[in-house]
């Protein structure tokens, strides 16, 4: 008989205590796992060690799913033990597994080999930060990171925008940490005047901020320290 996937949420920032976020009802669950199939090893402990779960870390089994996970073979392998009985958790570096996450890989193998996943409730912070951020909830996009280079990142900007106005609809994205600030800039840059532009930093840690202006507003505003603070940027 198969065991059953797990996606386990985490606190999004290092601030943030694992009982402040998660429901008390997660811990029965991550109490009754020995096996994580995690973003990092290192991360997965100390949040399981935050946590104070029953089980001792050291009698735990990690096994890693990341960016250098090869699709295919590999990501069969840790399913492998799953379809033999075992349960096992899914944790993500930060937030919800299986979202900008590649969980992703594991969960779609599970669900070719018949084996039940289950989620978790915990944060997002796509659904937080759009929840906050007054701009269209009914009708939105998550499209990851936008391009490096300047021109081919001023060209998304511009089809994100005009998709924004054509259709209502609200555009997510995410930047790594230490490009914040340069991106901002170019959004400032490029947008109209007059579309909505939400910023959300720092994400249920004690400084965390959501703000909706117009890319005019922004323009005339102090703009925020953005290096090393994750982000959710959105167009509206």
């Amino acid at each position: 008989m198969n065991g059953t996937l797990y996606l386990i949420p985490c606190p999004i920032s290092d601030e943030t205590a694992p009982w402040d976020v998660l429901p008390a009802a997660n811990r029965a669950v991550m109490d009754s796992l020995d096996y994580f199939i995690v973003e990092n090893t290192r991360t997965a402990r100390r949040f399981l060690s935050k946590a104070g779960i029953a089980r001792p870390i050291a009698e735990l089994e990690f096994r890693e799913l990341n960016e250098h996970t090869v699709a295919g073979p590999d990501v069969e392998a840790l399913v492998d033990p799953i379809a033999a009985g075992r349960s096992a958790g899914v944790i993500s570096e930060a937030g919800v597994p299986g979202v900008a996450d590649p969980g992703a890989l594991v969960v779609e193998a599970c669900h070719r080999r018949g084996i039940r996943v289950v989620p978790l409730v915990g944060p997002s912070s796509i659904l937080l930060a759009l929840m906050a951020s007054g701009l269209n909830g009914q009708s939105f996009a998550f499209n990851g990171y936008l391009p490096v280079k300047p021109a081919e990142r001023a060209q998304a900007i511009r089809r994100f925008e005009r998709r924004a106005r054509s259709e209502g609809q609200s555009q997510l994205f995410i930047e790594a940490p230490y490009r914040n600030a340069k991106l901002l800039e170019q959004l400032l840059q490029v947008l109209a005047p007059d579309t909505r532009l939400t910023l959300a930093v720092d994400l249920t840690a004690p400084g965390g901020q959501v703000t909706t202006r117009t890319v005019a507003e922004w323009c005339r505003a102090p703009l925020p320290e953005l290096n090393k603070r994750p982000a959710i940027f959105i167009i509206g």
